[in-house]
């Protein structure tokens, strides 16, 4: 290796440097900062004429350093922090810096955006401040953009977070006072026209072409965001530096056949990256794509792997001069290790390659190998799993990504002018983003996309170490063909070929509670390789998973206690590569936004939708079960009635019974009591996770010989109760919990004798 072709690394410890001091300023630890920066001023003294790089060092670290000082001490000093510390009500002015976005969650829908507080009244005081909020809507906020200006009253509370002031939850309506600027709201019919020219196309498609162009994802389905997540495809559904390349690189190809050059395609350039980031909206994680992509541009297009380097690590610590908080963003952290990963890993992985595959083919598969090699400890660390079909994912979608980003901003900014030509320039956007999505869900459906990784310190130092060891050895690996093959089909058979958990699923299994985290995920064995799935859980993975361990592979009817997120949002889990005949709900369709989300999934399915009746019974194979709640009479004092309307399950299946609650509440549990007089059961299903909300007589009187609680570990909710537990106990009900056990299974033996087993292990 010549000195022209050894990476550079001495810009990226700049960057390094500097990072470190951001992260260690935010963190208050003023001592720690101090003693590091003297380090390196007497390294760089000592060093005489060697000095530059320690020296080097030093100013990075003092640049960024003194940068995130005066960014916390601005907001510290801000009276908002002082207003939200006691709660105070306020009236403020403020301009919306975000797109408002929905979240769903146990108690229903809110909108939340960032925003910019300028003008605040409290307790009788004006106060003129610059301040930067996250703001928290009841109300779904339509009308509201991105660059509105806006009065509010509402309530101030702390931030967990350094780089805002306050959280201020909203109380009553919204009052726009101005709109966006004209830039902007050109940029909003720019986006609009991107959804208009695929309107007519297929859910996904017409969801994820505007994905890919802007970074709006929130029309995509959720069972499809979860294959993106599986596979490591979730860096195309977020603004990133590969959306600019693409959209950029066109530009430019574009201004060369036109013959610009020099410092005319320096200027279509700048145009460009201006464009995109008014474009997809001046937000942080926006300005951040713009500047890798450009960084990946420069470096690429001025020198190769050495500059490009150098340029990455220059830019890094110019981006944390001017916002010190993204050394604390996961995003930024990822799209680093991308750029370098490609850049320090991907050319001398693409020359082994090329020793016995085509060059093309090399670059192909290099540049996803080595951006996924650079974020495995990181991805890891965030997710707690390590993707084993992220690399060839990458690899198959890669060449639809361009097509379906470039044709489908051309279709919306044609569209603007030519509606029908535009429509016609986005179809075969449309096309490639059905085969993006389709590598997607045939990449999630494997056996083991995926092998769960723990986030505690030893294993993820461990993890680090092993791709330490890839990124200094593969490029041998790769250079040999028989090598190469080989570890391509070992991956690919531990992908691809189930191996069976010693002992799971257990013979004579009625009823597994899955490990679906904090939520339920029943399944209810009706015969070989079929199952009744009863809640799916928050996740669509995790009751996946579940599914393909018991090896049910048929599912005629899904039932649905109620509506809360907990409950309905792994549904696509069940219904990907399943039939599903049925879905049975509660009878009460709130929250309203959960009752839409399951109708709109079973229509995707073919599912047909009913609500369960109490006193209705219902047989399928070797199971048989009579609805028991909740009544038709609301409950008019309830403190949650989607909780008290869950579905209440007695089911029969050889020779055991089983009660299985939804999240009824205590006034619910004592009239499902009185309601149903000299109740038994031999199982119980412990209503809402364990919740301290349990009818101490309905437990003592059904003489349940165990009790489940499927919960998730570390929750927020304090659930299992341990008035809960003391109840069970004292009722003399052995208790297994998912949170403890993992996936836990009733079994009944040839006999008819009872017990469980528990698969234990990560969900």
């Amino acid at each position: 290796m010549t000195i022209a072709e050894r990476p550079d690394l001495r810009a990226l410890a700049l960057g390094a440097a500097g990072w470190a001091a951001a992260i260690l300023v935010g963190a208050r630890v003023w001592p720690v900062v101090g003693a590091i920066l003297g380090v390196l001023v007497l390294v760089a003294l000592r060093s005489g004429g060697d000095a530059a790089t320690p020296l080097g060092w030093a100013l990075a670290f003092a640049a960024v350093g003194c940068s995130a000082a005066l960014h916390a001490g601005a907001i510290a000093s801000s009276p908002v922090v002082r207003l939200a510390e006691e709660g105070a009500s306020v009236h403020g002015v403020l301009t919306v810096r975000s797109e408002p976005v929905p979240s769903r969650g146990r108690f229903g829908t809110r909108v939340w955006f960032e925003a910019g507080l300028h003008r605040m009244e409290a307790g009788g005081r004006v106060h003129r401040v610059r301040a930067p909020v996250l703001v928290l809507l009841d109300d779904p906020g339509r009308g509201l953009r991105r660059g509105s200006r806006i009065e509010v009253r509402g309530v101030l509370r702390p931030s967990d977070r350094a780089e805002r002031a306050a959280v201020l939850a909203v109380r009553g309506s919204v009052r726009v006072l101005a709109g966006p600027a004209p830039p902007e709201r050109a940029a909003a019919r720019v986006r609009s026209a991107i959804r208009e020219a695929v309107e007519d196309r297929p859910a996904g498609p017409r969801a994820l072409v505007p994905a890919l162009v802007d970074g709006e994802d929130g029309e995509l389905p959720e069972r499809i965001t979860a294959d993106f997540t599986t596979t490591g495809l979730t860096h195309l559904l977020a603004v990133s530096g590969t959306n600019l390349t693409l959209i950029l690189g066109c530009v430019l190809l574009v201004a060369r056949r036109c013959r610009v050059r020099s410092y005319g395609l320096i200027l279509v350039g700048a145009l460009g990256v201006a464009g995109f980031v008014l474009l997809a909206g001046p937000e942080p994680s926006v300005l951040r794509a713009a500047a890798m992509g450009t960084i990946a541009l420069v470096g690429l297009g001025s020198g190769g792997r050495r500059n490009g380097l150098r340029t990455l690590g220059l830019g890094v610590l110019a981006l944390l001069v001017l916002d010190p908080w993204l050394a604390r963003s996961a995003g930024f952290a990822l799209s680093v290790c991308a750029t370098a990963g490609i850049l320090l890993l991907g050319p001398p992985w693409r020359d082994a390659l090329a020793r016995w595959l085509p060059r093309w083919l090399a670059e192909v598969c290099a540049v996803p190998l080595a951006a996924q090699v650079a974020c495995t400890p990181l991805v890891a660390a965030l997710s707690g799993s390590v993707s084993l079909v992220a690399v060839a994912a990458n690899v198959v979608a890669a060449p639809l990504v361009g097509p379906a980003t470039v044709l489908g901003l051309a279709g919306g900014l044609v569209t603007l002018v030519v509606p029908a030509l535009g429509e016609l320039i986005a179809v075969p956007a449309a096309w490639s983003a059905s085969g993006i999505i389709a590598v997607a869900t045939h990449g999630a459906s494997l056996h083991l996309p995926a092998v769960a990784w723990s986030t505690a310190v030893l294993p993820l130092v461990l993890l680090t170490g092993l791709t330490v060891a890839a990124a200094l050895t593969l490029h041998r690996l790769l250079a040999r063909r028989g090598c190469s093959l080989a570890c391509v089909a070992i991956v690919t058979g531990v992908v691809l070929v189930p191996l069976p958990t010693p002992g799971w699923p257990p013979p004579g299994w009625v009823l597994v509670a899955c490990s679906v985290g904090q939520g339920d995920g029943l399944v209810l064995a009706i015969g070989r390789g079929s199952a009744v799935v009863v809640d799916v859980g928050p996740d669509p993975r995790l009751i996946d998973r579940c599914l393909r361990r018991l090896r049910v592979r048929a599912v005629p009817m899904i039932v649905l206690t109620h509506f809360h997120a907990d409950h309905i949002d792994g549904l696509a889990g069940v219904l990907r590569g399943r039939r599903v005949r049925e879905i049975v709900t509660s009878p009460l369709q709130e929250p309203a936004a959960g009752a839409a989300t399951v109708h709109r999934e079973a229509a995707r399915a073919g599912a047909s939708v009913r609500a369960a009746a109490a006193g209705e019974l219902t047989s399928i194979g070797a199971a048989r079960w009579q609805v028991l709640g909740p009544p038709a009479s609301a409950f008019p004092d309830s403190e949650s009635p989607p909780n008290d309307a869950s579905l209440v399950l007695l089911v029969e299946v050889r020779g055991i019974r089983l009660l299985l609650m939804g999240d009824q509440e205590r006034p619910s549990q004592a009239a499902l009591r009185r309601s149903h007089p000299g109740l038994r059961a031999d199982v119980l299903k412990v209503a809402h996770h364990g919740s301290s909300k349990q009818d101490a007589d309905l437990i003592d009187g059904l003489g349940a010989r165990l009790a489940m609680i499927s919960v998730g570990a570390g929750n927020d909710y304090g659930h299992p109760a341990g008035s809960a537990l003391a109840l069970l106990e004292r009722a003399g009900m052995p208790v297994r919990r998912t949170d403890l056990d993992g996936d836990v299974a009733v079994v009944v033996d040839a006999g008819g004798r009872l017990s469980t087993v528990s698969r234990g292990g990560p969900p």
